[in-house]
């Protein structure tokens, strides 16, 4: 089967746990940190836009999918509240890490969420032709998004 939705959100879910996994093995010195945290914004603001425009709203259609995606969309404003939260700050200020912590946790949640439910509530909505075209239009607004500043 050509590429379909499903397998393009994956990359992103799979940059996104890196991001993560590396963001939270740094130090406090230096500017890895930061660095490392604006990629993970960019990353996930990129992926969850795209994602909201080529999955949930064509599920939010269907009478079945309005709860799930609701239930995701609400996920993608808590970790958007909480990437606010944190960009206030100084990645060396006491507390910003647990928070960081806290981020990554919500996040891993949320993609763990959507693989194991979202994923097969939407692909028994989608028609497998929806599929491979969703991809290519997420594919082409992540790939755009990713070159603009995160949405907020």
């Amino acid at each position: 089967m050509p590429d379909n939705i499903y397998e393009a959100l994956r990359e992103s879910h799979e940059r996104q746990r890196a991001l993560c996994k590396a963001l939270l093995d740094t130090q406090p010195e230096g500017d890895g940190r930061q660095a490392l945290f604006r990629e993970l914004r960019r990353e996930e603001s990129a992926h969850a836009a795209a994602e909201e425009r080529f999955l949930y709203a064509p599920i939010l259609m269907e009478d079945n999918g309005l709860l799930p995606s609701r239930h995701a969309l609400a996920e993608h404003h808590k970790i958007d509240e909480l990437f606010e939260e944190l960009a206030k700050d100084a990645p060396s200020q006491r507390g910003w890490m647990q928070r960081a912590k806290t981020l990554c946790e919500k996040i891993e949640h949320h993609l763990e969420e959507e693989e194991t439910r979202f994923f097969q509530q939407s692909g028994k909505i989608l028609s497998d032709a929806q599929k491979v075209s969703l991809a290519k239009s997420y594919r082409k607004d992540y790939e755009r998004l990713l070159k603009s500043p995160p949405i907020s």
